[in-house]
């Protein structure tokens, strides 16, 4: 059983997933640079799994690691990700 706390998340992170992400024009960082879920189904699955308590610091580090990824993928100069199977690969236009 989940408590209110997760299952409250749960529900706006699942809108922000479906009415907010598809419109704004960017992705998320982790998953463009390393593949997998995108930090906001990450941590979904994370608060479900773990509740809003055990979640929060990995969360965090995921959220850390989405900055890293950021910062990595703005050196690069990176434009775009083409995914091949499960390897994303950078180019530029």
């Amino acid at each position: 059983m989940t408590s209110p706390a997760a299952r409250a998340f749960d529900a706006l992170c699942g809108a922000y997933q479906r009415r907010i992400s598809p419109r704004k024009r960017f992705s998320c960082a982790h998953r463009l640079a390393h593949g997998g879920d995108s930090c906001s189904g990450a941590v979904r699955d994370l608060v479900r799994r773990r509740g809003v308590l055990g979640g929060a610091v990995p969360s965090a580090v995921r959220f850390l690691a989405c900055y890293r990824a950021a910062s990595l993928l703005m050196a690069t100069d990176v434009r775009g990700v083409c995914c091949c199977g499960p390897i994303p690969i950078p180019f530029r236009f």
